[in-house]
């Protein structure tokens, strides 16, 4: 009975924990190789790669230490990366956001301006057509009404 657990039901459990540690570990803590590799080679390889995993390519226990310009909490999650920068005061935050909101207003009104700007353009184009293609109607018009008579 021991020899069973120790050569079947030992690394089953072992390779199963190992599993779901790698693939519930994050993609950046994840050392030395990929996590779909570390997943593939405890796969294949269960006892094998799990030793391995455990001692090469497990994350570390310590927490990483954010630098002094991420955010403690963050606010926006899938914005906040590691090593992704932010304003460490709420008032450079603020003016931040608000330059933000100046500079896509002000391209908004550009934007509204040439829109209007290529519509006068289209409407005078065809105000043009319109008036050569009347003019030369009534040019045939005449032409035609001086063969007649």
């Amino acid at each position: 009975m021991p020899r069973i657990i120790a050569f079947y039901v030992f690394p089953i459990v072992l390779s199963i924990y190992c599993l779901v540690e790698a693939i519930t570990s994050r993609d950046d803590e994840v050392r030395h190789l990929g996590k779909g590799f570390w997943i593939l080679l405890i796969l294949f390889f269960p006892f094998v790669g799990s030793l391995a995993w455990l001692f090469a390519g497990r994350p570390l226990s310590a927490r990483r230490v954010a630098s002094a310009h991420e955010r403690e909490t963050p606010h926006f999650p899938e914005y906040d990366r590691p090593g992704r920068m932010a304003a460490t005061a709420p008032d450079q935050d603020d003016d931040f956001l608000r330059q933000v909101r100046e500079r896509a207003e002000q391209q908004r009104r550009d934007y509204e301006a040439k829109r209007r700007a290529d519509r006068a353009a289209e409407e005078r184009e065809r105000e043009e057509r319109r008036a050569r293609r009347e003019a030369k109607e009534r040019g045939e018009t005449a032409a035609s009404d001086d063969t007649e008579a």
